[in-house]
């Protein structure tokens, strides 16, 4: 019976490498937020409204020219897509 035990090693090295990468690019992800929202914090609450508003218009036109926006938010895009202009109209 002992002989057909499997280990919790064996057990990890069954999980894809794709689960490491995405639980490592998470794990830094918290991290780097973490950092910038304690740095956002300090900053004059001024410059920190512009990056936003600069970010999120950034996004925003984005998602509006290319029509990749997140399926969620799709409803809310094609409320104020026909006042920009996209790709597809050239």
């Amino acid at each position: 019976m002992l002989l057909f035990a499997v280990t919790t090693l064996e057990k990890l090295q069954a999980v894809p490498q794709r689960f490491w990468v995405n639980a490592a690019i998470f794990i830094v992800g918290g991290w780097l937020s973490i950092m910038l929202l304690r740095h956002a914090a300090q900053m004059n609450k001024v410059v920190l409204a512009m990056v936003i508003l600069v970010a999120t218009t950034t996004i925003g036109f984005q998602w509006i020219w290319e029509r990749n926006e997140p399926r969620f938010l799709t409803p809310y895009v094609n409320l104020i897509a026909p006042f920009f202009p996209s790709k597809g109209m050239f």
